[in-house]
């Protein structure tokens, strides 16, 4: 019996359209990435197991597809761990490999690996696919592309200014205008832990305020509670729940909430130098606005945070984040390497630029000319003509079968193909070329050269 067609949950199939939708966003990426001066790098699809586990927490773990070893992998088992039924020493007795969780913890093994062969500060960028066991639903996969850039080897802040313009650039590029740049800074939020006397409770303070625009305010304070954050410390910070107003009056609100806080105000400092930069470099179609609950991985960023709004015609969530990391590549030995690195959702981006209708009209167009086939000689005659377009960079091609002219025609309208040439014996007695225009069914003859000129500038 023939197997049921079928793909794993979590994962997709692109039709050539969507494939084409999904490269004008990534090479659009990849331009701007590049003309930042970012350089590509690739790691592979898998990692030995002991680079990835332990790096994401206990949630994260769970979710790292594990490869099993080749051959019979149960035989090398000790009888004594299936006893103890414990999943973790088995799955490590069976699987030395496991899938990429992201692009980010690969990054920084390379970077270890590699520290000799690289020019600090090393900016590169990855469009590479990751994996994650996780349950899948609407804008969550097992399989999905990550299109990530990072500087690592300086703490300088024109890095995060450099990122901020380009986030901008990028969106603008894709006309995708009205984008907001939330941003904060992990010392903002140690400094509002210190101030209300909960230091020792950082995570669980950030993690409820980071679930602001969710639960809302009484959400939050619910969960605080909770957490054994006390009731006057949840008075001291009141006044973030109605944080409003543009970036500097926000500044200004923390400068006094935060005067008696050090690292709070080395967060002032940094977002003070970023917003006095930007004063001087206005973004072009992007606005950016400090958001004081953005959390956002809090163990993993020691700076500025961000995180992509899609413009508010669209619900949708992130569409893009990162965030400064002090100690990246610790996790490996290598001590003292500060980065800093941003994401783009490709995914969602996608989303968003399909309900706004702003994918360019010729990215449908996969051939621009089609060849109708009318016999064996005349196809001959057609091919020669197919050769020397596609030499001139004009997307080409011959029907193969000297179908009906009806099969043939409906074949170019489905593909979207704009022009047909329709080339008989007539034709190949003057050595010309019957261009039909399909969108208005108009029809010229031309000769090859002038037929290439015609296509060449449609």
């Amino acid at each position: 019996m023939a197997s049921k067609a079928s793909i794993p949950k979590g994962t997709r199939d692109f039709s050539p359209l969507e494939v084409s939708k999904r490269h004008y966003i990534t090479s659009t990426i990849q331009k701007h990435f590049k003309d930042f001066g970012f350089q590509p790098i690739e790691t592979p699809s898998f990692e030995n197991s002991d680079t990835l586990m332990g790096k994401y927490g206990d949630e994260g773990d769970r979710l790292i597809f594990k490869i099993l070893n080749s051959g019979d992998f149960l035989k090398k088992v000790d009888s004594g761990v299936y006893d103890e039924k414990d999943s973790l020493k088995l799955s490590s007795s069976i699987s030395e490999k496991a899938l990429k969780y992201d692009l980010t913890v690969p990054f920084a093994r390379y970077v270890v690996q590699h520290q000799n062969e690289i020019d600090f500060p090393f900016k590169r960028y990855q469009v590479q696919n990751v994996y994650r066991a996780d349950r899948p639903q609407k804008g969550r996969f097992r399989e999905f592309t990550q299109c990530d850039a990072d500087v690592i080897g300086s703490d300088s802040l024109w890095q995060e200014v450099e990122f901020i313009q380009l986030y901008d650039v990028v969106f603008s590029s894709l006309k995708l205008e009205g984008v907001c740049i939330k941003m904060n800074n992990r010392k903002i939020l140690s400094g509002l832990a210190e101030v209300i006397g909960e230091s020792d409770r950082l995570i669980d303070f950030t993690v409820a305020l980071d679930k602001l625009d969710k639960i809302g305010e009484e959400g939050v304070k619910k969960e605080m509670l909770e957490k054994g954050i006390s009731q006057s410390a949840i008075e001291n910070i009141k006044p973030i729940f109605n944080f409003e107003g543009d970036f500097g009056s926000k500044i200004e609100l923390l400068k006094s909430l935060l005067s008696n806080s050090e690292v709070g105000q080395k967060g002032i400092e940094e977002l003070e130098f970023i917003q006095k930069v930007l004063q001087e470099l206005p973004l072009q179609t992007a606005t950016l606005d400090l958001d004081v609950t953005l959390a956002r991985g809090l163990n993993y960023y020691t700076g500025a945070i961000f995180e992509i709004a899609a413009p508010e015609a669209v619900k949708m969530g992130s569409i893009g984040g990162g965030g400064r990391y002090d100690d990246l590549t610790g996790i490996f030995g290598l001590k003292n390497m500060s980065g800093v690195g941003i994401s783009f959702g490709l995914d969602r981006i996608y989303l968003v630029l399909e309900e706004l209708g702003l994918f360019p009209q010729e990215i449908k167009e996969t051939t621009k000319v089609l060849f109708i086939n009318f016999g064996e000689d005349e196809a001959l005659y057609a091919l020669k003509a197919v050769s020397k377009l596609r030499a001139s960079s004009i997307s080409a091609e011959l029907y193969p079968d000297p179908a009906k002219m009806k099969k043939q025609m409906t074949y170019a309208d489905r593909r979207n193909i704009p022009y047909v040439v329709l080339a008989g014996g007539s034709e190949m007695q003057s050595e010309v070329y019957n261009l039909k225009t399909m969108k208005t069914g108009e029809q010229e003859s031309y000769s090859i050269e002038n037929l290439i000129n015609k296509l060449s500038n449609s």
